[in-house]
């Protein structure tokens, strides 16, 4: 166990103690006014200027320097990793996301669960976890634990996944070699690589949005952009859509998604298509649909992409509204953090100019109720979407 005691500590600049004051959960290096020298994970406790206890936390080299656990003087210990995923395990069922029909789940959003660099999502008996950090990965054996405790799942079905080059062995050595599950979301059945997928295995933060797409799929064509294992075109299917295609440039997603579509029952016909989304979208007899949903890849990991992003969003929607019938719609989303709301509406708009045809707004979206942002992180509201009906 770890405690908190004897810490290293961080010293910040005079008013740069605001924001944690604030609840802000992370502290940029620009902050920090003294400190040893200091290696990813070490824990740290934070104090300002007057030497007042901010919080605790756990050194990064980075930009990030400091990522909060708590602000309160804590023991980071077995207990305090017990409350934080019992804490979050009652809120979802609170929420009723777990019932008959849906087995899947964010159970911990990093920061919106209070738990920087941590996620973890369940798949019907299965947890993935996804470390994001070495300085979270150091509480790997709590957190597993906890996850026992509160879920009551054996610690064989429980996959540790981690990110960047800090990724150690212990990692190959803790998890099988393949290990798949089929979920059930909304009575819709899935299969979910659950070590080869991409992130978790599945998206699950799309799901309040697969199921608004179902409301309007009856009777419809429906085209899945950048489909990956075919949630939406799933959702399409159920709801009475007459066709739904399918696109990704991806063979193991696209092989996933003729699983998922075996899976299921429907009466409408399905086409899988393996290319890249611009090179079809160029083609002359590419065809209209009265539905597109465009979900691409984050565009922009970092800063210093942000404007090639935008640029990217905008070609591709501009392309995209073009390929919807009169009174179409589409649902269009961009997943990289740093752009924000308003610039990706900003985007959007100057895709709709370009394209030459009149576009309305029906509704802002984002991620599921399972994927909960701290009101003082603003940086948690990472998947920005627009239904828009387009004449």
């Amino acid at each position: 166990m770890l405690f908190v005691m004897n810490l290293t500590f961080v010293s910040l600049k005079k008013s740069r103690e605001l924001s944690i004051k604030r609840k802000h959960p992370w502290v940029f290096s620009g902050a920090i006014a003294s400190k040893t020298d200091l290696n990813d994970g070490t824990l740290v406790e934070i104090k300002d200027y007057r030497d007042n206890f901010l919080g605790i936390g756990y050194w990064t080299n980075g930009s990030i320097c400091v990522r909060i656990l708590s602000f309160e003087e804590k023991t980071i210990n077995h207990l305090f990793w017990v409350n934080k995923i019992k804490n979050a395990f009652d809120l979802r069922k609170s929420m009723h996301i777990i019932n008959k029909q849906t087995n899947a789940y964010r159970l911990i959003n990093g920061e919106g669960d209070n738990i920087s660099g941590l996620i973890v999502d369940v798949y019907n008996d299965y947890v993935v976890i996804q470390f994001h950090n070495l300085g979270i990965y150091q509480f790997e054996k709590e957190i597993r634990k906890a996850i026992q405790e509160a879920l009551s799942i054996s610690n064989d079905h429980i996959i540790s996944k981690g990110t960047g080059n800090w990724v150690s062995t212990d990692f190959k050595s803790t998890n099988p070699e393949t290990a798949s599950t089929t979920i059930l979301e909304n009575g819709i059945q899935f299969h979910i690589d659950l070590i080869g997928g991409q992130k978790t295995g599945f998206f699950l933060d799309q799901r309040e949005n697969r199921h608004l797409l179902a409301q309007y799929s009856e009777g419809k064509s429906v085209c899945n952009l950048f489909c990956y294992t075919g949630g939406f075109s799933l959702y399409a299917l159920q709801a009475g859509a007459t066709t739904v295609t399918s696109i990704d440039i991806s063979k193991p997603a696209m092989e996933i998604v003729e699983k998922n579509i075996s899976l299921n029952k429907y009466k409408g016909t399905h086409q899988g298509i393996k290319e890249d989304i611009m090179n079809i979208l160029h083609k002359e007899d590419f065809p209209c649909y009265d539905i597109l949903v465009v979900d691409p890849p984050a565009f922009a990991k970092n800063i210093r992409k942000k404007h090639n992003a935008v640029q990217a969003y905008k070609r591709l929607n501009i392309k995209a509204i073009k390929k919807v019938n009169p009174n179409g719609l589409v649902f269009t989303f961009s997943c990289s953090q740093v752009v924000d709301t308003p610039l990706f509406i900003d985007t959007i708009r100057s895709a709709a100019i370009e394209s030459g045809r009149k576009i309305r707004v029906l509704k802002q979206l984002s991620q599921g109720m399972d994927h909960p942002t701290n009101i003082f992180h603003k940086e948690g509201r990472y998947l920005k979407g627009l239904l828009l009906q387009v004449e």
